[in-house]
């Protein structure tokens, strides 16, 4: 109430005001913006722009990214991974907030160009001119991506975030147990600080030659020790223990994980490299610390290999201790807890080491193979291999060996988990039935025990629940979708009778009876507005809609057409993937028949007879087989092609000259054609290429001539056209 209290009670624009001033603090970069005066601009439709001027022209000018100049901060960093298979990856890092991106090597050269003496429209030439295609809004994205993260020499402002805070404010404690509750993580940034002092405090002599072959003779009397203790008989999994035995297993079970990822963590600030954080999560279903080592993926590959052993290394460690204090201690009384922690060890260093998780084997396999993406490319082919399967298709070597590697990962997800709760099973069996009957203490540490290691089955239930709930809704679509079935045959009986649906088979009818929605709209309800985008098609079950023709400057109307049942309304900004040309409203209680643009571009869009002018999904196909054109949408081409025309040259014939004004940007179709400057041949170009983008892009005269050396067919598309087509994509 007290912010809308203030929104009622802000000044009018026409009221006396005082000269904007700039607040304490501010950047000296920020103008200060008179936004009273602006509004009045709006208003008064003043400097010659019309209504739509004032803070709309303002604002246009401030997010137009053409001319913007970006420049990589100079900390930045970057590197290049070679691969085997010429799938090569870039990495480029910010090491203020150790955010790091992987991109495609293309996009690392580009990057590379960002020195603040190329504006983003000129990297947007430069990725034409490497043959890259028309996908302006790749570049400015990569642009907008880099600022975001702070990779650019200027700080990014999240205005929203900044918005949002003030609006809902959270004590940072709320903040951080909101996070915890979200992603069931709670981290430390000041984990490299630590890691440091160890290294620097003793852990860089881990690293000597010396300190390697004591670990490695320490890792293989470990095993043999162990050997000789499971030999011994002494000792078995599920044997009798003090009940302290399990909160003794339990923190050594801590320190182990603490080792393991201490062990990743040492490797890479021995390299160079920072930790980003370390902390707490539940992960897997199970409590457990962690270290965020991302910035590992700047080292080299033999780098990389070593922060992936470094874990289990460290842990072997542990083990050979554990298993030579229980080989020379047999009468110890933690000499059982000794040896059933030695087996947890080597149980966990196995598991870890199998590549079938995102574990450390996993990222062994990865680097040997040099397949950085191996599971994400086996179980995404594993979800296709039924419908190759059915089309009977052959499988490569290649496809083999991703849909067994996702089949073993699949079963071995399953095995884990068995072997977990065989392990615990096995090993406190026996002690939680004597905790329990040995009085109150024991129940109490019992209870507070299974608070904190079952909080994670608490928290899977949960996501079984929403699981189950989400089943549950799926069936009562089904159910509703049997009793809609009436008015659902209705409405394909009512599209399939419609004038300008041209021979729709039975199949798509049946189809489209099952994605087709009702919707209800009062009296005098809006079913879309005039400028609106383009997103379904409707026709008229019951009542009457007024199509109505609205005028943003005088503010009137004209009624258009009124459409009663059976019409329909719609489908013309559909085809051509234009704002909606005009209102629709409701003049009584209206029924309407609703199909949405996904299902009307599959089953419709071939069908409806449009008028002639309408550019059709076979222009669109046809430019979209020209490399410029070949990352636009569906709405981009046809907006394209209405735009512009495909025209003919002879040979010998200039497609343009050097020196005059640019008006034209062609891409050539078919033919052959020769760029000559100062009489000299620069280029051959043919099918595919583009020229005439330089002056249109930068308002500057043709750089050089174009003359067809073979009858050319090429897609021109005009200066207005160009700029409605590429402009957008700068904002």
């Amino acid at each position: 109430m007290k912010r809308r209290r203030t929104l009622l009670e802000r000044p009018d624009p026409d009221e006396p005001r005082p000269e904007p001033t700039a607040p304490s603090g501010s950047h000296p970069d920020v103008p200060v913006v008179d936004v009273y005066q602006l509004l009045a601009a709006r208003r008064s439709g003043e400097n010659g722009e019309g209504p739509a001027g004032g803070v709309w022209a303002a604002v246009d000018s401030a997010t137009d990214w053409r001319a913007f100049q970006p420049r990589l901060a100079a900390d930045v960093e970057i590197v290049v991974h070679r691969l085997r298979w010429g799938n090569d990856v870039g990495v480029v890092a910010n090491p203020r907030a150790l955010v790091h991106y992987q991109l495609p090597a293309q996009d690392i050269e580009l990057i590379r160009l960002m020195d603040g003496t190329r504006t983003v429209g000129e990297l947007v030439l430069d990725r034409l001119g490497a043959k890259g295609g028309l996908a302006v809004e790749d570049v400015v994205d990569l642009v907008w991506l880099l600022y975001e993260g702070g990779f650019l020499d200027r700080d990014y402002r999240d205005t929203y975030g900044a918005v949002r805070r003030a609006l809902r404010p959270v004590s940072r404690f709320g903040q951080k147990l909101r996070t915890f509750l979200r992603t069931l993580t709670i981290e430390w940034s000041g984990a490299h600080r630590l890691v440091q002092w160890i290294h620097d405090h003793g852990g860089r002599y881990l690293f000597t030659p010396a300190a390697k072959v004591v670990g490695a003779l320490l890792a293989a009397g470990g095993v043999v020790a162990f050997v000789a203790v499971v030999r011994s008989g002494r000792f078995v999994l599920a044997g009798d223990s003090l009940p302290l035995a399990i909160l003794v297993l339990i923190v050594l079970d801590y320190f182990m994980v603490f080792a393991h990822e201490l062990g990743h963590a040492l490797v890479l600030v021995h390299n160079g490299r920072r930790i980003k954080s370390a902390g707490f999560q539940i992960y897997f279903g199970s409590p457990t610390f962690f270290v965020d080592g991302s910035d590992g993926i700047m080292l080299d590959r033999r780098g990389r290999i070593a922060e992936s052993v470094g874990g289990p290394y460290a842990q072997a460690l542990v083990a050979a201790v554990a298993s030579l204090l229980a080989l020379a201690f047999p009468d110890w009384a933690l000499a059982e807890t000794m040896y059933k922690y030695a087996v947890l060890n080597y149980v966990v260093i196995g598991m870890n080491l199998i590549p079938l998780l995102e574990l450390d084997g996993y990222w062994l396999l990865t680097e040997l193979i040099q397949v950085p993406d191996l599971r994400h490319r086996s179980f995404a082919f594993l979800r296709e291999l039924p419908g190759r399967i059915r089309r009977r298709l052959r499988l490569t070597r290649q496809e083999v060996g991703l849909a067994t590697y996702a089949i073993l990962g699949s079963l071995f997800t399953v095995f884990s988990f068995y072997t977990a709760y065989f392990y615990w099973k096995t090993v406190f069996g026996g002690v939680v039935s004597r905790m329990w009957d040995g009085g109150a203490v024991g129940r109490a540490v019992l209870l507070a025990l299974a608070a904190f290691l079952l909080t994670p089955l608490v928290v899977a239930s949960m996501d079984l629940v929403r699981a189950t709930l989400r089943r549950i809704r799926v069936l009562a679509r089904k159910v509703r979708f049997r009793l809609e079935r009436d008015w659902r045959v209705e409405a394909a009986g009512l599209i399939d009778a419609l004038p300008l649906v041209q021979d729709l088979p039975v199949e798509s009818l049946n189809d489209l009876a099952g994605r087709v929605r009702l919707r209800e709209v009062p009296p005098g309800g809006t079913v879309f507005r005039q400028g609106d985008p383009a997103d379904a098609f409707y026709v008229v079950r019951r009542g009457n809609v007024q199509v109505v023709e609205e005028d943003p400057r005088s503010g009137t109307e004209r009624i258009l057409a009124e459409i009663g049942p059976g019409g329909s309304f719609g489908e013309l900004a559909l085809i051509q993937r234009d704002p909606r040309s005009a209102t629709v409203r409701a003049r009584d209680h209206v029924q309407l028949f609703e199909v949405d643009a996904a299902t009307f571009d599959r089953l419709l869009a071939d069908v409806v007879d449009v008028p002639d002018f309408a550019p059709t999904l076979q222009d669109a196909a046809e430019l979209q087989s020209l490399p410029p054109f070949a990352h636009m949408r569906t709405e981009q081409l046809l907006r394209l092609a209405r735009g512009g025309e495909w025209v003919e040259f002879a040979s010998e014939e200039a497609l343009m000259s050097e020196g005059e004004v640019g008006r034209d940007f062609f891409v050539i179709g078919t033919g052959q054609a020769e760029v000559v400057k100062d009489g000299q041949v620069l280029d051959r170009i043919g099918r595919g290429d583009h020229v005439g983008e330089v002056a249109l892009l930068f308002d500057v005269p043709r750089t050089a001539t174009v003359v067809a050396t073979t009858p050319v067919r090429a897609f021109r598309l005009g200066r207005r056209e160009f700029d409605r087509a590429l402009g957008g994509a700068f904002r």
